[in-house]
């Protein structure tokens, strides 16, 4: 037998191996059936009470025809974030099942279409929250006199439609993928098909994250150098220190939920779009890592509340008065559950401190 012919029959076996390798290797992380059905839980039940919290107050502190452009943004946030708190039942259940989806698939497709709108409309009114502090910090006069409801209106729609319209693509896509026993829900791809176009939709993705995120750095860069830059005094030494809070809060959320996310997205897309040939522990790896960044994206809408305490001094007086008559509530409580008696007096301190809130 010719030297070639052999060479030919040794790779035609090496690529049947490879083939059989890659239909062999079985991608999962086990780690995340029970953390993240924890996790979940939690964030469920945190971000629930904060954000319907935070809602509550808007509508006690502010009417709503006098709300101007930065707490339009405000509230529209927290309503994003609600928006994908009201899904986290259906993926504790998913991943209590150890990634099995029993219910019906159309909720399949409604969850990943909140958890996608959530997710960069989240990004979009934080990144119009920091240009709009940009603007207030470095041109103070003009934006004070300047009526920006209507522009928050605005941007504010702008933004739900350029968003929420084209996620309509997650309602009407076959979210469900059958593994085995298991079906997923928006795990896998049929590398069967043309998958082009989704490879296309995460490019596009993330080019518009790093953008915003750009911005973000930018406008932020400027106003940590206005702030520091001018000369202290007594009267405003408060504001600047809640501006430059209110700048670490920002980039922390977008440091450590969506950063790392984007920065693994596209690997992880290319990877089970099987256009980028790794092995199967590689995969593995890549797959895990992808997974911390979901656990990371999860935090968001527990931290987007603590931002709105730097936003205004109107919302954070109505914040630490309502902490004060709680705290003077279970104070008044305990004084009587220890004397044992009903106490007039007590009660009608508790009573008063509550109907001031």
């Amino acid at each position: 037998m010719a030297t070639t012919e052999i060479a030919a029959m040794d790779k035609d076996r090496n690529i049947s191996f490879l083939h059989f390798q890659a239909a062999d290797c079985h991608v999962d992380s086990e780690f995340r059936y029970t953390l993240f059905t924890v996790y979940y839980s939690i964030i469920f039940i945190l971000g629930f009470i904060a954000n319907i919290y935070v809602l509550w107050l808007f509508t006690r502190v502010y009417a709503t025809k006098k709300l101007n452009e930065i707490k339009i943004f405000m509230v529209n946030l927290t309503t994003a974030d609600l928006l994908f708190l009201v899904t986290l039942p259906m993926w504790i259940v998913y991943y209590h099942n150890r990634g099995n989806w029993i219910m019906p698939s159309f909720l399949c497709n409604v969850a990943g279409y909140l958890f996608f709108v959530n997710t960069y409309c989240s990004v979009a009114f934080l990144g119009v929250i920091t240009y709009n502090r940009f603007q207030a910090v470095t041109r103070p006069i003009s934006t004070a006199q300047s009526s920006t409801r209507r522009r928050g209106l605005y941007v504010t729609v702008a933004i739900w439609v350029l968003i929420a319209g084209p996620s309509t693509y997650f309602l009407f896509d076959d979210g469900i993928t059958e593994e085995g026993p298991y079906t997923r829900c928006f795990e896998r791809y049929d590398t069967k098909k043309d998958n082009t176009p989704v490879f296309v939709i995460h490019v596009i993705i993330c080019i518009c994250f790093f953008l915003t995120f750009g911005i973000v750095l930018v406008c932020n860069a400027f106003i940590i150098r206005t702030l520091v830059s001018q000369p202290v005094q007594t009267r405003n030494k408060d504001v600047r220190q809640r501006a430059l809070w209110l700048v670490c809060t920002v980039l922390t959320v977008f440091i450590l939920c969506f950063v790392p996310h984007h920065i693994l997205d596209l690997p992880w897309t290319l990877m089970v779009l099987d256009r980028w040939k790794i092995s199967c522990e590689a995969k593995n790896t890549v797959n895990d890592f992808h997974q911390a960044t979901l656990f990371l994206l999860g935090a968001n809408c527990v931290l987007d509340p603590v931002i709105y305490c730097f936003l205004t001094k109107k919302f954070r007086k109505h914040l630490s008065e309502n902490l004060k008559n709680i705290k003077d509530s279970r104070k008044c409580s305990r004084q009587t559950t220890e004397t044992g008696v009903e106490g007039m007096v007590p009660l009608q301190e508790c009573l008063h401190t509550t109907l001031k809130c």
